[in-house]
């Protein structure tokens, strides 16, 4: 019998079954297609990638998808795949351009993990702006003040209960799953009062995830 939790999953990212913020994210990757599995060694073309932006440019066209300005004065914090505006007391923005992915669809597979494994600071898409000919998505999530600094202990000991065992450093992996978590070091899981809140997370799909077990 498969795995439940897999067979769910498998429901989400196909857009057949409901994840909270979802019905946006799966539109935009319906649209992009089936896409072909892939993990994070996988390389994709630079000419691909081009024609998916394309594609995805259309849709956002079509769909009135073009967010008409962000607050660039609310600037919070930059990474090297995003950066994060201050929307208001309860909300952040973040700019992402995709570049730990090797496609757009694969971008928004992990935000509609992120949702499933992390509701309470679930990723809503609300939109694109393009700056300087590079296209971002802009997704808004709650934002979360810290109380104590993040233990890692604490966050390899609450991943190792879900079943992802620690590879190497901050990196996971769910091998019931087939699903790959990297980069929880403690920028990207804050702990407010005791509570572990995972803000920013990067997940791959391993090619063990399309096969029932």
């Amino acid at each position: 019998m498969q795995n439940p939790i897999k067979h769910e999953l498998h429901h989400i990212i196909s857009g057949k079954g409901q994840v909270r913020f979802g019905t946006t994210i799966q539109t935009v990757s319906s649209y992009l297609g089936d896409g072909t599995p892939s993990g994070p060694k996988t390389e994709i073309p630079k000419h691909v990638r081009e024609q998916e932006t394309e594609k995805l440019e259309r849709f956002i066209f079509e769909k009135d998808l073009w967010i008409p300005e962000i607050d660039f004065s609310r600037f919070v914090s930059q990474g090297a795949e995003q950066r994060v505006f201050l929307q208001d007391s309860e909300y952040v923005l973040k700019l992402n351009d995709g570049i730990y992915f090797s496609s757009w669809k694969e971008y928004f597979t992990n935000l509609l993990l992120h949702n499933f494994f992390f509701p309470d600071t679930a990723y809503e898409l609300i939109g694109f702006i393009k700056e300087s000919q590079r296209l971002y998505a802009v997704v808004r999530q709650s934002y979360v003040s810290i109380t104590e600094n993040t233990d890692l202990e604490k966050v390899k000991i609450f991943m190792e209960s879900n079943d992802f065992v620690c590879t190497r450093n901050n990196d996971y992996f769910n091998p019931k799953l087939g699903i790959i978590l990297e980069d929880l070091h403690d920028e990207n899981v804050l702990t407010r009062n005791g509570i572990l809140y995972f803000i920013d997370t990067v997940f791959y799909l391993d090619e063990g995830f399309w096969f029932e077990k």
